[in-house]
């Protein structure tokens, strides 16, 4: 029977790690994962942690509080001097690797009835010395990632109905644990919890493929009917995360009623599901619930379904439409990533975010009609939707994210509200066909390759308003003709409009004070560049491989002409260098004599 592993659902977090905006930060000395977009942080890896140390419910940083809600993977390993530590209460999940090798379990003092338990709370780990049949004590509220893991003294467990969840790799391995109670206050449980256990090696504990304990299905197998009906004793009202991990017979079911989420992977790569029914009890549909399910048509949700975790739908490229709940507010990052048969999406009118990443990929999407309360659009929300010509931005999001609707190959026109202050990085890279943006006067950035590969656009108003232009943000634009700097901009960045092949003309405002390296690189149509009084530096290669440049206007007030900045502009005569300019090595070099 195939298991799913800690390893496989680390490496898909690792697979949407473009999206995830972790970030590593030091408080207190010790070293924190942070989540960015939850706003909660991670106890990371603190091998030389000493003493007695205190965790706080939340540590500050410069981009915010965190609320810190787990201990690490290895968080402590090795940590021999690391004699004591008070976890606060917001802690959800605990390795117990992150205590292994640590002052606090070699100590056996910390130890009582063959169990390791911090803070009268937290359940870390069990030896040899436990009670074969052992109960969680009623005062325990968190049990530790594996904390039962290889006991073979183990024959029966007790779970507390204080613990709401049994986590991944709990007993695994457990060879002699033939019975577990899981009480109906558990609310969920984690991948290959009884994997390689005395239950799951028993085969008479499976029915027609499935593993079920206390009305939870934890496993199923091949053997398993491809047209699967829940049967167990009592009613199946939990399913283990994984519970159906790359299952290849399963073709169709219908979860059972009273069911309220589908876990984490719990459809992961049943490559042969075509059809789920989910019964209106479902609230919720966990990570990377059908990820690669890719013969699946539609997942019918009904409008209960509130929330959707980190690519449910990852690679399913057989979802040829799809309709989301009513009461649905945010579709996460990665959510229908890849799923390249998709043609049509109905969004609830009360979605207020698309994820990073939600429908990259999604070759067949050609029309968005966003909601009208529509907040934020992700980064690479849509990139790669080969078929969408054009986009209109709702008036409440007001900054567009990077990537957003990057390589969008067929996107002709798109319009910005009034309000609108900022266009992200890479936002319309290499849209090739791009002809219009409709620019708001609140418009004030435009970021770095922004409309890199443009080459349809022929022209594009620049608001005054606009104070800053990033790098390339204009680059390879190639039918691009006319260009008005805005009237605030003090410094053009490097390459802004290099290759930019039918440029002719370009209007300088009369704040521009620097001329980036190679921001008219390659513009063989430009004719003439008259830079203003304000001008006070020309970067490297600046105008270099303007061919057809043939008036030049030096203002008095230069400071600097950088490195080749007019090399090969054949056609240009260099005019009189105002008096105090450093000129540099090869400035004109293959201009006119």
């Amino acid at each position: 029977m195939k298991t799913f592993r800690l390893s496989v659902l680390a490496g898909l977090l690792l697979t949407c790690a473009v999206w995830l905006s972790a970030e590593e930060v030091r408080f207190n000395d010790l070293v924190y994962t942070l989540d960015i977009d939850r706003t909660t942080a991670e106890v990371g890896l603190n091998p030389q942690a000493y003493g007695d140390l205190v965790i706080p419910e939340t540590i500050t940083t410069e981009k915010g509080d965190f609320r810190v809600t787990s201990i690490g993977d290895n968080a402590f390993k090795g940590a021999k001097a690391l004699m004591s530590i008070s976890l606060p209460p917001t802690i959800e999940h605990i390795y117990r690797s992150a205590f292994e090798g640590t002052g606090i379990m070699l100590d056996k003092e910390n130890w009582a009835d063959g169990v390791l338990i911090l803070d009268s709370t937290y359940l870390i780990a069990s030896d040899k010395t436990i009670k074969p049949k052992y109960t969680i004590p009623e005062y325990v509220k968190i049990v530790a990632i594996g904390a039962f893991r290889g006991n073979k003294t183990l024959t029966k467990v007790i779970w507390s109905p204080n613990v709401k969840m049994i986590d991944h790799d709990m007993f695994r391995d457990c060879k002699n644990l033939t019975k577990v109670e899981i009480p109906e206050s558990v609310e969920w449980i984690g991948q290959d919890v009884l994997t390689g256990s005395g239950i799951y090696l028993d085969e008479k504990k499976w029915k027609r493929g499935a593993l079920y304990v206390d009305g939870c299905l934890i496993a199923t197998d091949k053997t398993i009917s491809p047209d699967f009906v829940f049967k167990s004793k009592v009613p199946v009202r939990l399913l283990a995360c994984g519970c159906f991990y790359n299952n290849k017979t399963l073709r169709s079911l219908t979860l059972p009623d009273g069911l309220t989420h589908i876990p984490v992977a719990a459809f992961y790569k049943c490559e042969n599901l075509q059809k789920v029914e989910i019964p209106a009890s479902v609230t919720k549909v966990q990570s990377f619930a059908f990820y690669g399910c890719g013969r699946m048509k539609e997942a019918l949700l009904s409008d209960n379904v509130t929330e959707l975790g980190m690519g449910c739908f990852y690679q399913c490229a057989g979802i040829t439409e799809q309709v989301l709940g009513s009461e649905l507010k945010e579709i996460p990052q990665g959510c229908f990533f890849t799923c390249s048969g998709l043609k049509h999406i109905v969004f609830p009118k009360k979605l207020e975010r698309i994820g990073d990443g939600a429908f990259a990929g999604c070759a067949e999407l050609s029309e968005l009609e966003f909601p009208d309360g529509l907040l934020e659009i992700g980064e690479m929300a849509f990139s790669g939707c080969l078929k969408i010509t054009e986009v209109q931005i709702p008036k409440a999001v007001l900054s567009l994210r990077k990537g957003c609707f990057s390589k969008c190959l067929a996107l002709r026109n798109v319009s910005l509200p009034f309000g609108s202050y900022s266009i992200g990085e890479e936002a319309f890279k290499d849209c090739v066909n791009l002809e219009r943006v409709d620019m708001p006067e609140s418009m004030f950035r435009i970021g770095e390759k922004a409309f890199f590969g443009c080459q349809s656009m022929r022209a594009i108003y620049l608001s005054d308003n606009i104070e800053k232009i990033e790098i390339a943000a204009f680059q390879e634009c190639k039918m691009l003709g006319e260009v008005r700097l805005p009237a605030k901009l003090e410094n053009l960045p490097e390459a802004a409009f290099a290759h930019c092949i039918a440029l002719r003309e370009v209007q300088f405002n009369n704040k521009l004070q620097t001329i980036g390296n190679g921001a008219f690189y390659g513009c063989t149509a430009l004719q003439e560049a008259k830079l203003p009084e304000s001008v006070r530096s020309i970067g490297e290669e600046s105008f270099a491989q303007c061919k057809s440049l043939h008036e030049l206007i030096l203002p008095e007030g230069l400071e600097r002409i950088g490195f080749q900045a007019f090399r090969d502009c054949v056609r240009l005569t260099p005019p009189a260098i105002p008096e105090g300019t450093s000129v540099a090595h090869g400035a004109f070099k293959g201009c006119k004599k």
